[in-house]
């Protein structure tokens, strides 16, 4: 098809496309090296067909949070991967004149129709986004219009430009129009105008080249813009944290030199990779209960403005200047972020990309408590509680296990062949709501027959709130008293009644069994064969080995409040369903954020301990779904969310609509 003068010009434009993409795209790739090591390859093969699955099928993008925006992405997706494909015989047509990648039979005019039918597809996903962006202009869509007025515009012309060869090609090449609907018709308009067959060709000439230097040009744009994660969101998926959601690594720090989070070197690469694999589409701030109620964090912003500040700092991350970039902190993110994250992981469920959030700001806050003393007021007196009595309400220990009185309960160091422990927690021991859910459980247990002692005036906070408002040290510290004291009563199985309990003992202890020089080996290696259980699915298994007689079924409307931590943390999202439908005479109503897209308490994170001065409060706008659903009792599964949601209801001045944990429930019920 080209002269050989014309071959040559052709593939100088080819290298000099190839350089325009790959040098922003290595300048990013050495940015994100300066992060710290993290092990993303194990389990390659699993990894890799996960990732393929999830971005060839799209299963990124078609989520209940919005349906037609990903089910129009499809269009764009499978439109981008046909035109790529036609791109690549468009170059080989260019030294191989008449070359048709995908030969003559009935592949090649089965990819004829695709083709012309994803051109179609693609000019109304354009016009579907633009309109949305433009005209609906959601708050999700209001960060880099004109990037994506760029895109929105070199998808349109690479499509028509593409219709513009395929006429003239078709016109040209009379008999090459397999199945194109769009093509062929315009071919044969162009022959009935009478053209001549120097114009005609003239015209294939032009339009090859046209369309050659649009889709280049698109090419060399792409490092630039967010049409990048179609690159770097891929590979994220592939190196995505295959942990559980409510899981945070420990840090070590005996060998560490910063704590926590000062500058973005202090991130991982996977934490600096997530960057520049967001699509920006906002769906993590749509379901951010901090920005539901008018706080000031967006978990997309954290991720947009980490980008800008790593473009802004490239080269000095790579040239390893540390002191010459200025702290996250205030320059990029403000503390009024980092203090509102409830770190409920609704951020990071509903990202197409596998970012996460959570461990991002968790850092910050922890350069913030171990660097720089800077927290919230209200927070000294929570520390200064928990180093002295172990608890958030600074109670002496010799309070620990009033609730129990009166009760037939064992205290472990009389009955140390015990086969549970319950954990009580520090919510079940002195918060007066979390003392009836204690009790209510005990009752249970001590009807199926279970045999359960307690630590008593010995048991110790677990640390969970204290790893999560950025004071790893004295998570650390309690963590490993917890840790020994475990192998010195050679305690086998626990149960919880509290999901933050659920989640330090499943998810973080093990993790930091080997960063900490105070937990002994023995102890390390016994807290290892311990099995966890939450005090849900335990009661579930109980009624299901008739160990419990359920007499009183209630017959009052219920509906269930999933605890983010029980929930969309740790997947325990059938099981209290199961628990209410077998002591409720009426099918549970689910609230309108439900299961693993349910809405936060407000009281993660640390939160509870806080004092909520911006915006709405969390609790009420959550309250608000319980109202609506017109039941008389919500039930819950965490102490936390029990206040949360209990207090709500007394500000708002409902009377005829209660809280209960599902442990209370069960009890009213033998």
């Amino acid at each position: 098809m080209l002269s050989t003068a014309g071959q040559i010009i052709f593939s100088l434009v080819i290298c000099a496309t190839f350089l325009a993409f790959m040098i922003p795209v290595i300048h990013r790739i050495r940015i994100i090296l300066k992060g710290k090591k993290d092990q993303r390859f194990d389990h390659i093969i699993k990894r890799a067909w996960d990732a393929f699955i999830k971005v060839f099928f799209q299963r990124c993008t078609l989520r209940r949070d919005r349906v037609w925006t990903g089910f129009i992405h499809l269009f764009i997706f499978y439109g981008a991967l046909t035109f790529d494909t036609m791109s690549v015989n468009h170059v080989l047509e260019g030294y191989l004149p008449g070359f048709y990648l995908f030969g003559g039979g009935n592949f090649g005019l089965f990819f004829s129709f695709i083709v012309d039918l994803f051109a179609v597809l693609v000019l109304v996903a354009v016009v579907f986004m633009a309109f949305r962006r433009y005209i609906i202009r959601p708050e999700a869509y209001k960060t880099t219009l004109l990037d994506s007025g760029i895109i929105y515009m070199l998808l349109t012309i690479v499509t028509l430009s593409y219709l513009y060869f395929e006429t003239f090609s078709i016109a040209h090449h009379p008999g090459t129009e397999r199945l194109s609907f769009i093509g062929a018709p315009l071919a044969q308009w162009v022959n009935q105008a009478g053209l001549s067959a120097s114009a005609v060709s003239l015209h294939f000439n032009v339009s090859w080249w046209l369309h050659v230097l649009i889709v280049f040009g698109f090419i060399a744009y792409v490092p630039y813009s967010k049409y990048f994660h179609m690159f770097a969101g891929s590979f994220n998926v592939l190196v995505r944290n295959e942990k559980p959601l409510g899981a945070l690594d420990s840090m070590d720090i005996e060998h560490s030199e910063v704590f926590g989070v000062e500058k973005a070197s202090d991130y991982t690469w996977k934490d600096l990779l997530d960057t520049f694999a967001c699509m920006e589409c906002g769906r993590c701030q749509d379901v951010c209960p901090a920005f539901e109620t008018e706080k000031p964090l967006s978990p997309k912003m954290i991720i947009f403005n980490l980008k800008r500040h790593l473009l802004d700092n490239g080269k000095k991350y790579i040239a390893e200047k540390r002191d010459d970039i200025d702290p996250l902190i205030k320059e990029t993110v403000t503390e009024g972020e980092i203090w509102t994250c409830t770190t409920c992981g609704a951020c990071m469920y509903v990202c197409p990309v596998e970012i996460e959030h959570i461990p991002k700001i968790v850092g910050l806050r922890q350069g913030q408590v171990l660097m720089e003393s800077k927290f919230p007021s209200e927070l000294n007196q929570f520390f200064k509680s928990m180093e002295t009595n172990s608890n958030p309400w600074g109670i002496g220990f010799s309070e620990r296990a009033d609730w129990a009185e009166g009760l037939d309960v064992k205290q472990i160091k009389d009955h140390p062949d015990t086969e549970f422990l319950l954990w009580v927690g520090c919510a079940g021991s002195f918060d007066e709501r979390g003392k009836k859910i204690t009790q209510a459980l005990v009752k249970i247990l001590n009807n199926a027959g279970v045999d359960f002692a307690i630590l008593g005036t010995e048991e110790k906070c677990c640390g969970d709130s204290s790893k999560r408002l950025g004071n790893e040290y004295l998570f650390q510290m309690q963590a490993a008293e917890v840790i020994n004291q475990f192998e010195q009563y050679n305690v086998k199985k626990i149960i919880t009644l509290c999901p933050h309990g659920f989640n330090t003992f499943q998810n973080d202890y093990p993790r930091l069994l080997d960063k900490v020089p105070e937990i002994k080996k023995e102890a390390a290696e016994h807290f290892k064969a311990i099995q966890i259980f939450h005090h849900v699915p335990m009661i579930l298994e109980l009624i299901k080995e008739n160990r419990l007689p359920l007499i009183n079924k209630t017959d009052q409307p219920l509906t269930y409040h999933d605890s983010c931590y029980l929930g969309r943390h740790n997947k325990i999202i059938k099981q209290p369903r199961e628990v209410l439908n077998l002591i409720s005479q009426n099918k549970v109503k689910e609230l309108e954020n439900n299961k693993e897209h349910s809405f936060c308490c407000g009281a993660g994170g640390g939160l509870m301990w806080t004092e909520e001065s911006l915006g709405s409060r969390i609790n009420h706008k959550r309250t608000q779904e319980v109202i609506n659903s017109k039941v008389s009792t919500a039930a819950t599964s965490c102490p936390f969310c029990l206040t949360m949601i209990q207090d709500a209801l007394e500000d708002k001045e409902v009377t005829d609509i209660s809280a209960k944990d599902i442990a209370q429930l069960v009890a009213e019920c033998l």
